[in-house]
């Protein structure tokens, strides 16, 4: 049984008929859709662009047996039974994988028709239905889904303006130095953004909501909270199933509970580079379903490949490898940061343990693949622009 119908309960099924297991496979989701992919919410489907965002067209899920049922949630698990509440009713298992994600963080007091958050499809298609030309849009949060929604906005002639705590955007994600380039890049697309600014309350008025600040109010006609994601932890911590801020899981993506694993945002993965971590990559998902699904079959399988994602923002994408905070010995830039055109390369011990680039999607793979590969490579080749990375190898 797979409880929570996103991209990593997909990938886990698909990967359980994939692998040869011709047993019972029920998927149960609480939204009313299919599994769909969730980073366009912010980008292509906001922006009425994307025709489509299933996972799998619709026939494929009869087509493997895999019985997908949507709309309903599960209420309660009883471990040493090995059965779960599915619509009232219990429903035995011989393994379990919880993929439940999480919800959008509420902050207190900010609701409204014209409050919104963003985590599902209904999400985004009730935010597109106000973001209409010449209405003002307020953000509160500058992380990727507040930058994002920023920029699609902008693109639909929407005025915009970005309330953000932090020094710069996307500061915790990517540092002080490139938070500073989105920064400059949001303000020359027209976005109005204010850094530094704590939020103390939202008040409603016949005009849309009003954003009261340490630096005075905000007025506009529809608001964006972007505050970040909750696990949904609350059924399997009660159940016995160890959980901190996320279902604690191995490398393996197996629980502490025998027959019960997790994977997808709501995991607390122990992965074998990083340590404990705790990431929301739609890269990530997919590839801990998939190990989910081999390690229920009791495959001996670990998730040990590196983080990796992406944004796009306006024309500019950013894509990350590794771990942006991981420990280096050695920080080497190829390109220009000021000029929003750059990989930036963190090295280990003569190898490359981290790259995050920007506006340079090639180079970015070649780094990729020398970081996956574990080959040595020198600072001066990666620094040196007329060096192909995709042949750099150690020259000192």
């Amino acid at each position: 049984m797979i409880v929570g119908a996103g991209v990593a309960g997909a990938s886990a099924a698909a990967t359980l008929r994939a692998e040869g297991f011709d047993g019972e496979v029920l998927l149960v989701g609480d939204e009313p859709d299919a599994p769909y992919e969730r980073p366009p919410l912010s980008k292509a489907w906001l922006s009425g662009q994307a025709p489509s965002i299933e996972v799998h067209p619709p026939e494929f899920y009869a087509d493997q047996s895999i019985e997908l049922l949507t709309g309903t949630r599960v209420t309660g698990l009883d471990a040493a039974a090995r059965r779960v509440v599915v619509g009232g009713s219990a429903v035995g298992y011989d393994a379990l994988l919880v993929a439940t994600g999480g919800q959008a963080r509420r902050l207190r007091g900010m609701a409204g028709e014209r409050v919104h958050h963003l985590r599902t499809r209904a999400d985004s298609d009730r935010l597109r239905a106000q973001l209409v030309p010449g209405e003002r849009l307020v953000v509160l949060g500058a992380g990727f889904v507040g930058c994002e929604v920023a920029a699609t906005a902008r693109s639909l002639g929407v005025d915009v303006t970005v309330l953000e705590m932090a020094g710069s955007p996307l500061e915790r994600a990517l540092g002080p130095e490139i938070g500073g380039v989105f920064a400059g890049i949001h303000r020359d697309a027209g976005v109005d953004l204010r850094c530094g600014v704590r939020v103390d309350a939202v008040s409603a008025a016949d005009s849309g909501p009003v954003v009261h600040t340490d630096r005075g109010t905000v007025e506009c006609s529809v608001l964006l909270v972007a505050a970040g994601m909750v696990r949904d932890t609350g059924i399997w911590e009660a159940a016995g199933v160890p959980c901190d801020d996320g279902v604690l899981v191995d490398a393996g993506c197996r629980t502490g509970v025998p027959g019960v694993f997790a994977a997808g945002d709501v995991a607390a993965h122990d992965h074998p580079r990083y340590g404990r971590t705790r990431v929301e990559h739609h890269d990530s998902a997919v590839r801990q379903g998939a190990i989910a699904a081999q390690a229920m079959l009791g495959r001996d399988v670990v998730h040990d490949q590196p983080h990796w994602f992406w944004s796009d923002q306006y024309v500019h994408t950013v894509q990350s490898c590794g771990a942006p905070g991981v420990a280096v010995d050695e920080t080497v830039v190829r390109g220009r940061i000021d000029e929003a055109s750059f990989v930036r390369f963190g090295l280990r011990d003569g190898r490359v343990v981290s790259v995050l680039g920007l506006g340079r999607p090639r180079e970015v793979m070649a780094g990729r693949k020398l970081l996956l590969g574990g080959h040595p490579v020198s600072a001066d080749q990666l620094r040196d622009e007329s060096v192909d990375l995709r042949r750099a190898g150690v020259r000192r």
